[in-house]
């Protein structure tokens, strides 16, 4: 049965007085706090996600690695608060503060980004070239530059293979998997490392130190305007769903309901290194929902039912993100110099097969955005 929900566009529905704002800031400003205390005791390695703990150099903690989402999902909820209710708050206050927890936020998610983005290429290319784990291939890494080694040839009279020959298309992707994977690793293991001291830096810096402050008077004293104590939140969460409602209605979402419809492949060989262009407004779609469910959860208190409806076209939207990042990487990638063909067309491949996830994040969202709304407790 579909839960009852707290509509912000529902006369009917009871007004939700500035107080509920300020409980949120303030519960939202002790998350923060909490988990900041916990980052400093677990060390302070921010971002490492669990499924790379394991390896070589790493030396996070799964307590760390907790504490840094809880400061994103923190900081998040804060900033789009302030954004939304805007009106309700000291300007001069909100307005400096929302870029600092924007630049937090971001500064915090780029090493788990760069994890997750090679993690997810190093998959695909295992699927695409049919092999459980990537064939080894001596000299591919470690080459400068990102050039490679050539390969040592075998002598003539060297004994045929046991196992059937592949198919050319196969052998050339399974081939160029390796050297493709050594080389997404190169360069995203560096881009994560640095990622790593950006936050590192950041976490210790007066710019951190100052947000931190600011944040610790937020838990015990919200700056609202005097005409927030008779004020009705609902109109201003209900201009946040007006203007999500507004950049749906503006995406192709007849295009997006057909499978396999090749639109996401467009532009695909395009010299042009910027992100793709088609991308943006599924983007800006994904930040506005956000903005949506945060405004809900103010009108909830936090404590509100989960809209099935809207989690399964963020978790789509989030797909259609990682996708799109993952091939942008794949591309930047085959912009190498000095990449051998089988190399470049394994990066080929696989940011054909990114794209199609792109184009099938977009069909899932779809799908979810026109499913009734359905709540669960």
């Amino acid at each position: 049965m579909a839960q009852q929900h707290l509509d912000p566009t529902d006369p009917t529905a009871g007004a939700v007085p500035g107080d509920a704002l300020a409980g949120y800031l303030r519960a939202q400003a002790t998350e923060f706090l909490r988990a900041l205390r916990l980052h400093r005791e677990t060390g302070g390695d921010a971002g490492v996600p669990a499924r790379t703990r394991a390896r070589p150099g790493d030396n996070g903690s799964e307590e760390s690695v907790d504490a840094a989402r809880a400061l994103r999902r923190s900081a998040r909820r804060i900033s789009a608060s302030l954004h939304t209710f805007r009106p309700l708050l000291d300007t001069d206050w909100s307005e400096a503060i929302r870029p600092e927890l924007a630049w937090l936020s971001g500064t915090l998610a780029m090493e788990h980004a760069y994890a997750a983005r090679l993690e997810r290429l190093l998959l695909a290319l295992h699927r695409l070239s049919g092999a459980t784990v990537l064939p080894t291939q001596p000299g591919a890494v470690g080459a400068p530059g990102g050039a490679e080694v050539p390969q040592k040839t075998e002598p003539a009279d060297a004994a045929p293979p046991t196992h059937p020959a592949a198919t050319p298309e196969r052998g050339n992707l399974t081939v160029g998997a390796a050297k493709a994977g050594a080389l997404l690793e190169r360069q995203l293991t560096l881009a994560r490392t640095r990622a790593h001291s950006s936050a590192l830096q950041a976490i210790g810096s007066s710019r951190f130190h100052a947000v931190a402050d600011n944040i610790a008077v937020l838990a015990s004293e919200v700056p609202l305007t005097p005409a927030a104590a008779t004020a009705d939140l609902r109109p201003l969460a209900a201009s946040a769903e007006e203007r999500l409602t507004d950049a749906v209605t503006a995406l192709p979402l007849v295009t997006a309901g057909s499978p396999y419809n090749a639109e996401a492949l467009i532009h695909g060989l395009s010299p042009d290194p910027a992100p793709h262009p088609q991308d943006a407004p599924w983007h800006q779609v994904r930040l506005l929902l956000r903005l949506h469910r945060y405004a809900l959860e103010v009108l909830h208190g936090g404590t509100g039912p989960v809209d099935v409806r809207l989690l399964a076209s963020g978790q789509a939207l989030n797909r259609h993100r990682d996708a799109s990042e993952a091939a942008a990487a794949a591309a930047q990638a085959a912009r190498t110099p000095r990449i051998a063909p089988a190399t470049a067309y394994a990066l080929g491949v696989l940011h054909a097969d990114q794209r199609h996830e792109v184009e099938a994040a977009r069909f899932a969202f779809q799908q979810s955005w026109q499913m009734q709304t359905v709540g669960t407790p």
